[in-house]
């Protein structure tokens, strides 16, 4: 078994500091694609997200930190995500996404060390209210 700690002093650091908000004006053409690259033709997409729009909307600030952190693993899986809405997410709508990273979890792998690194994403809208709340878990092996 390798002893050898993946998660770094930089990861710890990350823990439960909020990164965000990125704003992500709604327009039409957007909703429009995404709908097209799931094969969702439903004509509500004209005015209204599908149900799995909001994993498009990522916090890139935080992705951009937990998928760069010095560590020797190299390999990174999406483990889950999970969505849950609360509120409609509506052409015109301007939703503020942050993003926070909850939990790591080292354990010893057939190959190795993995890491689990769970985060969480709440999805606000123009309004304040919060539209969807995320939970995403990355493993790096």
């Amino acid at each position: 078994m390798n002893d050898e700690p993946v998660i770094s002093e930089e990861l710890q650091n990350m823990l439960n500091v909020d990164f965000g908000p990125e704003v992500y004006e709604i327009e039409r053409g957007m909703v429009r694609k995404f709908a097209e690259a799931v094969d969702d033709t439903n004509p509500a997409w004209q005015d209204a997200a599908p149900p799995t729009f909001a994993a498009a909307l990522v916090p890139t600030g935080l992705l951009h930190r937990l998928f760069n952190a010095r560590t020797s693993l190299t390999r990174l899986l999406n483990g889950a995500s999970e969505l849950e809405y609360l509120q409609p997410i509506n052409v015109g709508d301007v939703i503020s996404v942050t993003g926070r990273l909850t939990r790591l979890r080292q354990v010893e792998g057939k190959e190795g060390p993995t890491l689990f690194m769970f985060t969480e994403v709440t999805y606000n809208n123009q309004r304040g209210e919060v539209a969807v709340k995320g939970k995403n878990t990355y493993i790096k092996h």
